[in-house]
């Protein structure tokens, strides 16, 4: 199934202001080996193949036959009447006969082109909703490129527990032979890597679900990639509050109201010029039998009006514009205030992974350090080793956990405001 073209000729310009996103974006200009997918792979598969895009496709390509149909004029009409036949006198038979052949149409006016700007406007109408679908389908991959992303990293994280459960094996395997403690540390310790191992297998069937899940985005059920690229622990640098809110107004959610104001506009005018029944014309040759003779004949019909049989699609018409302003405006509110909402809680996910990167995840790192030493030394505990070590892991899904609702919550501004806004800052 190919995509329509109005969606193909706008895949670039969506690619670069529909929202492709955020730190996740690490991947550009990365190169990666071939199982590896990127960010921007994955939004351009995503922009061409997404199934709900190509089913929108043929719903543009109906809107070109309304097109089509709103520029033809009504068919002339051709009449034949015959007269004074089959009757008595000078009526007998076909003797006193008169034929009359002639050709009617229908006065239109102005209102084939009313009828043309109403559907041309309906199109491109319907292309700001193609807009608002192809920036929630980047949205949607963006946010599960993010989960695939984020459980690699707590994939990470395991194996870092792991490793640590198995120095630890290693170490208490050395006190145990040497009889300095009891074998019941031993059997605790690999109790514990055992557990780790276990939790750790959980998340390769966790990210292998988030895989398909991504590649269900441009309609593949097998995943053609194992891993995808990118370091979610790479916080980017936010632009100022006003300079998003001033990028509102430019955004697909909204600019499509405009299309759609222009739209019922054009409606309205419609009805009204509809209001008025159209004038007929004819015009034709008579041929009277009984002399051979012919002539021209000429006629018109004119509707006798009597009020205004349109005026109810008028009012709907009306109404439906009045509606659409009020939709704008209500739409206007809730993005503001979902913007100013979600730039809050992006503000304090980033300034909490600050904390935990530079304050508090590197006197953790140096206490496991310190443990373990005291630990060799016989001036520390098993459990107390094991406590700083589940302290550091804990700080270290935290900080993770932390750093992925950052990148969630920045696709969020960058889908209500239509575009990317971040710079990724160097990893520290």
């Amino acid at each position: 199934m190919k995509t329509h073209p109005r969606i193909t000729r706008r895949i670039r310009r969506t690619a670069i202001t529909g929202m492709v996103c955020t730190t996740l974006l690490l991947s550009r200009g990365f190169v990666m080996a071939a199982e590896t997918l990127s960010f921007d792979q994955a939004v351009t598969d995503t922009l061409v193949l997404n199934p709900a895009l190509q089913v929108f496709g043929y719903t543009l390509r109906a809107q070109d036959g309304r097109i089509l149909q709103a520029g033809l004029s009504p068919k002339p009409e051709l009449n034949i009447t015959v007269e004074n036949v089959l009757g008595t006198g000078v009526a007998q038979a076909l003797q006193g006969a008169q034929t009359t052949v002639s050709i009617a149409w229908v006065l239109e006016g102005d209102l084939r082109q009313r009828r043309i700007n109403v559907a041309r406007l309906g199109s491109l109408a319907l292309a700001a909703d193609a807009e608002v679908m192809r920036l929630d389908a980047a949205a949607q991959t963006a946010r599960l490129y993010t989960d695939a992303l984020a459980f690699q990293l707590r994939k990470d994280i395991a194996d870092q527990a792991v490793q640590l459960a198995a120095e630890t094996v290693s170490a208490v395997q050395q006190r145990v032979t040497a009889n300095i403690s009891p074998s019941s540390e031993l059997a605790r310790a690999q109790a514990e890597h055992a557990r780790r191992t276990l939790y750790r297998e959980d998340f390769d069937h966790e990210t292998l679900a988030a895989y398909h899940r991504l590649a269900a985005q441009w309609g593949e059920i097998d995943p053609q990639f194992s891993r995808v690229a990118g370091d979610p622990l790479i916080l980017p640098t936010l632009e100022p509050f006003e300079t998003l809110m001033d990028r509102i107004e430019q955004s697909p959610d909204l600019t499509r109201y405009l299309s759609e104001t222009r739209l019922q506009e054009a409606v309205l005018q419609l009805e009204r010029i509809q209001r008025r029944s159209l004038w007929r014309f004819n015009a034709g040759v008579r041929r009277i039998e009984s002399s051979s003779d012919m002539g021209f004949v000429a006629g018109v019909t004119i509707p006798l009006d009597r009020g205004n049989r349109n005026q109810g699609r008028i009012d709907e018409a009306r109404a439906n514009l009045e509606q659409t302003t009020a939709l704008e405006q209500a739409s206007r509110v809730r993005i503001q205030t979902t913007l100013l909402v979600v730039y809050l809680e992006l503000e304090h996910s980033l300034h909490r992974a600050d904390v935990l990167r530079n304050d508090v995840l590197p006197r953790f790192e140096l206490a496991l350090t310190e443990i373990r030493r005291a630990y060799d030394l016989g001036s520390a505990s098993y459990l107390e080793w094991l406590q700083v070590q589940d302290e550091l892991l804990d700080v270290s899904s935290e900080l993770a956990e932390t750093s992925v609702q950052a990148h969630l919550k920045l696709i969020e501004i960058e889908r209500i405001t239509g575009m990317q806004i971040t710079q990724s800052t160097p990893s520290k």
